[in-house]
């Protein structure tokens, strides 16, 4: 089983950066370091040790945004990927649903993406943790799906992918294509070079526009309000078992959580 392997990936704010609510009431970034999303980090990862293995012949990835995010596309190119895409949504900010359209139209119309047979992409992203691309995507392409994958393996003509669930860890089989969302535990990320970065400039970047796709990019998603999490309060000290109950019954701590 030989095939090319699609990555989408998306521009954050770092993962070890504070945010900040500005006077406008919305997520001020100005300033902030911006990466590449650590899920789609590892589901980059995951495509690279497949085509390695001999299961993938190229790995693309691919982000839907303005030209600025070219810079995670960048960092996935030193990462080994073999190209990139950018779908320039000029002034839209499409949600999940835009993203999952655009996907889909990119895999059905780009004469140059006939071979995909593998999406494989982070599942959340951590600015927004949503994660319903993955799932909405293989919905529209009609291709089976695995989401919350810790592990897989290429199993003739599919895949054998152990995924996260409400009980633990299930293992299912996807025949033929398939869209796959990558936890942090699937793979570790390897170390970008100074000389990877370097040949990371010559490796083909396309860029695509929007509204060549006829996609829909209106946002399905109305933000009420924007606040700082509630600064929590300091714990106390109990001297025994009693005093703890006591301390846990006079608080209501459980009322809420069905205990």
């Amino acid at each position: 089983m030989t095939m090319k392997i699609l990555v989408p990936v998306k521009r954050v704010v770092d993962a070890n950066v504070r945010v900040r609510i500005g006077s406008a009431g919305s997520v001020d970034t100005a300033g902030l370091k911006m990466s590449l999303n650590p899920f789609d980090e590892c589901a980059v990862e995951q495509a690279l040790r497949l085509r390695e293995a001999g299961v993938a012949s190229s790995v693309t990835v691919l982000t839907c945004g303005q030209p600025v995010c070219q810079d995670v596309l960048r960092t996935a190119l030193a990462m080994g990927a073999d190209n990139a895409v950018l779908i320039d949504t000029a002034n839209a900010s499409p949600d999940s649903l835009g993203i999952a359209r655009l996907l889909h139209a990119f895999i059905t119309a780009d004469t140059e993406s006939d071979a995909y047979g593998l999406v494989l992409c982070g599942k959340q992203a951590i600015d927004d943790d949503i994660g319903g691309v993955a799932a909405m995507l293989a919905g529209l392409l009609g291709w089976p799906q695995a989401l919350n994958a810790s592990a897989m393996e290429a199993t003739g003509s599919g895949w054998l992918v152990t995924c996260g669930d409400d009980a633990g860890t299930a293992t299912w089989r996807l025949d033929g294509h398939g869209v796959i969302s990558a936890d942090l535990r699937l793979a570790e990320p390897r170390r970008v070079t100074l000389p990877s970065i370097v040949k990371a400039k010559q490796k083909p970047l396309r860029t695509l526009d929007a509204t060549t796709f006829n996609v829909t990019l209106d946002t399905q998603i109305r933000i009420m309000e924007i606040a700082e999490p509630a600064v929590r309060q300091p714990g106390i000290k109990v001297a025994d078992t009693a005093a703890l109950l006591g301390a846990i019954g006079s608080g209501r701590l459980l009322q809420n959580v069905g205990a």
